[in-house]
């Protein structure tokens, strides 16, 4: 009998696991974005446009400061994306270009070299640094969280997708943060050592304030 019952119950557990799966939720984006991410469109106005994104195959225009272009297509850019566990992103950089310091507080970060070569890598929270110099068709992880930077150390433009472990992976550029912030120029002195004139150079250059 008890041998029954435990199979009944498995049997109920496996039933309503089952009849709570969906197949999507589509970002609702007139609706605000809560930590589990967007709630679901309405499954009558969802269309096959939510799940296409289009634009990846057109590089942009470098950057001024470091000779790069970042497209993304994250889940407010992407509906279809919500609940899916992943977004992506195509970067183009000159020759010499960067991708300066950053890091994305949701998601680990999987590039792949499409184009070209740069040495990419990251610091682990002992400030231990992995870095290699990657070349066509090579494929490198930043974990999460972590600060990381690409540089085109290559002859020619490099082309570099990345495909992010979350919809909505955040975004922090350590030097926007510092000198594109408000945070306000003594205490930047202070925290990292660099002088007066060179802070007020860096923030005039990022379009910081304070």
């Amino acid at each position: 009998m008890l041998h029954i019952l435990v199979l009944f119950s498995l049997f109920l557990l496996v039933s309503s696991a089952h009849g709570g799966v969906v197949d999507f939720c589509v970002a609702n984006l007139s609706a605000p974005q809560g930590p589990e991410g967007y709630s679901c469109k309405p499954p009558a106005e969802v269309t096959a446009d939510d799940f296409v994104y289009s634009g990846m195959n057109v590089p942009g225009k470098y950057s001024s400061l470091f000779n790069d272009d970042a497209k993304t297509a994250f889940v407010h850019q992407f509906p279809g994306l919500n609940g899916q566990g992943l977004s992506v992103a195509r970067t183009d950089i000159a020759p010499g270009g960067a991708v300066p310091l950053n890091l994305h507080p949701g998601a680990s970060e999987t590039i792949f070299i499409a184009e070209g070569s740069v040495t990419a890598g990251f610091i682990s929270s002992d400030n231990t640094v992995y870095m290699k110099t990657l070349n066509e068709g090579d494929i490198m992880v930043f974990p999460k969280g972590l600060m990381h930077f690409l540089v085109n150390t290559g002859e020619e433009k490099a082309l570099v997708q990345a495909i992010f472990s979350s919809p909505n992976p955040g975004l922090q550029g350590i030097s926007q943060a510092l000198f594109g912030s408000n945070l306000p120029s003594e205490f930047i002195e202070k925290i990292t050592l660099i002088d007066a004139n060179e802070v007020r150079r860096l923030k005039a250059l990022f379009g910081g304030s304070g």
